[in-house]
């Protein structure tokens, strides 16, 4: 099996890297923590700068319609293009919007709903945040307390949500409310798409683990919302939102990602002299590198699977599943791996003298912790694969 691209695809990864090479400062490092462009002022931008530059190539959008700002290019471009954004660690890249709302709306939405909200995510002038988990709603997200309740033309909603990417930056947001709370809680659930700016809406900011401004807690105090904003059918909310996931775990980003720190380690291991022999002449920096050299492959093909399988409209829940646990895992197996390469040196923060590969071993580290909870805990993920995947029964 032939698993290089075409002449047509490799020509469009030269493309995105020329143009990058381009617009990108001299000397571009950029962080191994995507959630940074939500951060401070700056930071966000430089990501909003690069997102509109990006949506003026087209490219944020590229295998979506041309009716709703798309190019209808083949979804291996988009793949590339996310691949390529990933290695560079370049901002501008809305996952939620582009991968998670424009999917979705294109899936269910009504064709006023996809006029309205996808040619702004296209052109990448708006950003999206996701309101799903809440404080006892997390890997049980059917369990959503928030409620929707019919008043005339508008759903009035009151709960609240937790660890909201990007809330404090996004102009709309998606969340799963209960619109049925007698029916059976998988039943009663609907997928409503709210103005940010809508008055009711608090946003408080978190920290996360990394001292960055990445998550948020939501407070909806009697938001009113319009019906026109309602995506699928009332109390149908869990299928689209169970459509939208799967968007989420394809994961390309997290072996691209991958690959970079791999690269950066060997080229480390190489300069590094110990007692007058280079640190890559050691036989178990060696294994280890070479270990995750193929273990970053093997979720990279991986996500390649389930974005084949999402172009030809195939259902991929537990290969999304499979996916997202072998990538995220393997962040952290990676992530202990250039601990140990760099020795103490790992443990350096950005801002010191002394820190190597720019002090983002460290952000990396700290910052996988949280990616196998994420978009639904490994546990989660494998009861998809056994039951969804292998038909085996719950226990």
């Amino acid at each position: 099996m032939d698993f290089r691209f075409n002449q047509q695809e490799e020509a469009f990864r030269r493309e995105i890297r020329q143009f990058l090479s381009q617009e990108l400062p001299p000397n571009w490092i950029g962080s191994v923590v995507a959630e940074d462009q939500y951060d401070t002022d700056e930071d966000w931008e430089f990501s909003r700068k690069m997102a509109r530059k990006l949506g003026d190539k087209g490219w944020l959008a590229l295998s979506w319609p041309k009716e709703y700002g798309g190019q209808a290019r083949p979804f291996t471009e988009q793949i590339i293009f996310a691949e390529e954004l990933a290695y560079n660690r370049v901002p501008g890249l809305d996952i939620i919007g582009i991968r998670l709302v424009g999917p979705t709306l294109i899936m269910f939405g009504t064709d006023e709903q996809k006029r309205q909200h996808i040619p702004p995510i296209a052109r990448g002038e708006i950003t999206w945040a996701e309101g799903f988990s809440e404080p006892e709603a997390g890997s049980d997200l059917a369990a959503v307390k928030t409620t929707a309740v019919e008043d005339g033309d508008y759903f009035v909603v009151n709960g609240q949500k937790v660890w909201t990417t990007g809330a404090h930056r996004a102009g709309w947001g998606f969340f799963l409310v209960r619109t049925d709370p007698k029916a059976p809680k998988h039943k009663g659930l609907s997928f409503l798409l709210i103005d940010m700016s809508t008055p009711g809406i608090t946003v408080a900011p978190l920290k996360n683990i990394v001292g960055a401004n990445e998550f948020n807690e939501i407070f909806l105090d009697n938001v009113r919302v319009p019906k026109g904003n309602l995506i699928g059918e009332k109390n149908e909310g869990w299928k689209v939102a169970m459509a939208l996931l799967a968007f989420e775990r394809a994961f390309i980003d997290i072996p691209a990602g991958g690959q970079r720190i791999v690269e950066e380690l060997v080229d480390y291991a190489k300069e590094v002299m110990i007692k007058g022999e280079s640190l890559a002449k050691n036989a178990v920096v060696r294994q280890r590198l070479a270990q995750m050299a193929v273990e970053v492959e093997i979720a990279r093909l991986l996500s390649y699977r389930v974005s084949w399988m999402e172009s030809r409209e195939v259902e991929t829940d537990s290969e999304a599943g499979m996916s997202k646990t072998t990538a995220t895992e393997l962040t952290q197996r990676l992530a202990n791996t250039a601990m140990q390469v760099l020795g103490m040196y790992g443990q350096l923060a950005v801002d010191s003298k002394w820190a190597r590969l720019h002090g983002e071993i460290q952000r990396y580290y700290l910052s996988t912790l949280s990616l196998t909870i994420l978009a639904g805990t490994s546990e989660i993920q494998r009861n998809i694969v056994a039951q969804r995947g292998l038909g085996l029964p719950r226990s």
